[in-house]
């Protein structure tokens, strides 16, 4: 007994914690989504416009790829080789640089529906002289209001 005191208490340990504490996980989770939310508008591709409204568009899959050729036209006339801004009669001799080498000569075209169709029509008579084979129109489907209302009966 020289070693030992008979009066040490002996501590015991708490019980385990069986709760899960979720804040820092919340904490992480809204960092996530700040970042999501910043970083989402940024990855659109090349100048946003309003782009026309149609009954039945065709899906462009291809104009979604990173090596797609999109022109796009601003309501105000400026024209944009995917995010480049560059005048209608230097699209030719720079279309024709990119589509060097390629097996399908195919560009988009995505214009404001308020731009001049005169400023259309000359970016696409520059496509034309680029060499350019398939032009794809890129649009929007319009939402028809009356679609959930019914069909007028027939007389």
């Amino acid at each position: 007994m020289a070693g030992k005191k008979s009066n040490e208490t002996k501590f015991k340990a708490p019980p385990p914690v069986a709760d899960i504490n979720v804040t820092p996980m919340v904490d992480v989770m809204l960092v996530m989504l700040i970042i999501f939310m910043v970083i989402t508008p940024m990855l659109s591709k090349g100048v946003s416009v309003n782009l026309a409204k149609t009954q039945n568009p065709i899906a462009m899959q291809a104009a979604d790829k990173s090596d797609a050729i999109v022109i796009a036209i601003t309501m105000d006339g400026h024209s944009f080789l995917n995010t480049t801004k560059v005048a209608p009669a230097d699209l030719p001799a720079k279309v024709k640089d990119l589509l060097t080498g390629r097996t399908d000569r195919m560009v988009f075209l995505k214009s404001d529906q308020r731009a001049k169709y005169s400023v259309v029509l000359d970016v696409v008579q520059n496509l034309q002289a680029a060499g350019v084979d398939q032009l794809g129109l890129l649009t929007e489907q319009s939402q028809d209001r009356r679609r959930g209302a019914e069909a007028p009966a027939a007389k």
